[in-house]
């Protein structure tokens, strides 16, 4: 049996979750999610707490017990705490900026890249790093790897826009001259 499905998601005070007929709503402070339901799983809200259990034994009961529960309870997270990326932009010339509802990005090329962000989603620039959050993870993730596709970093002088937290690995360049 699943040791994450089992364990049940509190409800925090302000969130309110909705169980419908084939999706679940929560509501909370930061904004408003939803996910799908499962035919396979039973949704219980009692004591201010969801519990999940299986329907059924079949496989595929036991490998969306786990999955369901997580995505429900990063449901509840996001309306509560959100969820933020931050990306760098790093090379000569490349900037970031948001203007509004649009992410514009100057990378090396003819015209600057005017990104549009979706609904539920906030951006904010400090210097050359780019911050997305938003109470929806999925949606945050997305708009995050859509806008760091448009100039993955490259591995010798590390130019392009990755994740704060990744790590480049660089290579060493021509070795026909002696370094400098």
């Amino acid at each position: 049996m699943s040791r994450i499905g089992k364990l049940p998601i509190a409800i925090p005070s302000g969130v309110e979750v909705k169980l419908g007929a084939d999706v679940i709503n929560v509501k909370g402070p930061k904004g408003e999610v939803s996910t799908p339901k499962c035919s396979l799983i039973n949704y219980e809200i009692a004591d201010g707490k969801v519990t999940l259990t299986r329907a059924d034994d079949s496989r595929e009961a036991r490998a969306q017990y786990g999955l369901r529960r997580t995505l429900l309870a990063n449901c509840v997270e996001g309306v509560t705490k959100g969820f933020s990326k931050t990306l760098e932009v790093n090379g000569v010339g490349y900037r970031v900026a948001v203007k509004g509802n649009v992410v514009e990005l100057a990378l090396g090329f003819s015209h600057p890249v005017l990104i549009e962000m979706p609904a539920g989603i906030k951006a904010a620039v400090d210097g050359q790093k780019l911050t997305i959050s938003g109470a929806d993870k999925e949606q945050v993730g997305e708009f995050a790897a859509q806008i760091r596709r448009l100039r993955e970093p490259e591995p010798y002088k590390g130019k392009g826009i990755k994740y704060e937290t990744e790590i480049i690995r660089r290579k060493a360049g021509k070795s026909g001259k002696s370094a400098k």
